[in-house]
């Protein structure tokens, strides 16, 4: 099963990433590694402080792991961007926005990075290009107070 964890930054999806790796002993792939690894960054953004990623190259290395894995949990807001018929399952991680802007402001997130993650978040970017690119199941969890642990309870159904 390929799971991906996908949501605008401080939603919680490393946290759930990891621990449905583990409890399903399932492949964990850190996509930001893989960038350093495979240097896939085409440079940086210096007006919006953050690498730039071809999210096309960043998908043919992702095909290359899940042709080997069958089975992994892939970790990034960029996720969605793979091909639905190499994903199971679509994890949109959310988060209230008060909490949101804390845990953006606790990375030092710049304050033009926080308005944008916040506005990401308003808008349901990530889950918007997840539908756009018609996965097949999509699952949105609320992140703000629950504990990984719970939102893996949550969605257990769907990962049978």
């Amino acid at each position: 099963m390929i799971i991906i964890v996908t949501g605008t930054p401080c939603t919680g999806k490393t946290s759930l990433a990891k621990a449905l790796a583990k409890q399903h002993k399932l492949t964990y792939v850190d996509v930001s590694e893989l960038i350093k690894e495979k240097n896939l960054s085409e440079g940086y953004d210096n007006e919006r402080k953050c690498d730039i990623i071809d999210t096309e190259k960043l998908n043919e290395e992702l095909i290359k792991i899940i042709d080997k894995n069958k089975d992994a949990v892939i970790d990034s807001h960029l996720s969605h961007n793979l091909p639905k018929d190499k994903v199971d399952l679509c994890i949109v991680t959310k988060c209230g926005l008060k909490e949101l802007e804390k845990r953006l402001k606790s990375r030092e997130y710049h304050e033009e990075k926080v308005r944008e993650n916040l506005d990401a978040e308003i808008f349901d970017i990530c889950l918007n290009e997840a539908r756009e690119l018609k996965h097949n199941t999509i699952i949105t969890v609320d992140t703000t107070t629950r504990s990984p642990n719970e939102l893996i309870k949550e969605i257990k159904i769907n990962l049978v």
